[in-house]
C-alpha cells in the first residue's frame, strides 16, 4: 500500500495550519483537528484564557489530564477510550510541532 505524505491546510481558532502527514493518518488528523478546535473554542469562550498560544496550551493540558485520568482507571469525562485519545494526541502533537515550524519561519 502507498503511504506517500501529503499537505493539509487545517485551522484552529481562526488561525491556518499547513501540517504533513502520511495519507493513512489523514482522517485521525483531521479529527484531532477538529477536536481540538472545539476544545480551544470552549476554552475562548469560557472568557477565562486570552491569546492562542494560552489557549492551546490550557487545551494540550485539559485532554493530557483526560488521558492520565483514563490510563488510571478513573472515570474520563466524555467515555473516550485511551487508545483513541493517544492517537488523537499524538496526530495533535505532530501537527502542533510542524505547525509552529512553520510559523517560527515567518519570524
Amino acid at each position: 500500500m502507498d503511504d506517500h505524505s501529503l499537505t493539509l491546510d487545517v485551522s484552529l481558532l481562526g488561525r491556518e495550519y499547513r501540517v504533513v502527514c502520511r495519507e493513512s493518518e489523514r482522517e485521525e488528523l483531521l479529527q484531532a483537528v477538529q477536536f481540538l478546535d472545539r476544545r480551544m473554542r470552549e476554552i475562548r469562550d469560557a472568557g477565562k484564557v486570552a491569546g492562542s498560544e494560552r489557549i492551546a496550551v490550557m487545551a494540550a493540558l485539559n485532554i493530557a489530564h483526560e488521558l492520565l485520568r483514563a490510563r488510571s482507571g478513573a472515570p474520563a469525562t466524555g467515555g473516550f477510550d485511551s487508545s483513541a485519545i493517544q492517537r488523537r494526541i499524538s496526530s495533535m502533537q505532530t501537527a502542533i510541532d510542524r505547525a509552529m515550524a512553520e510559523q517560527e519561519k515567518l519570524f
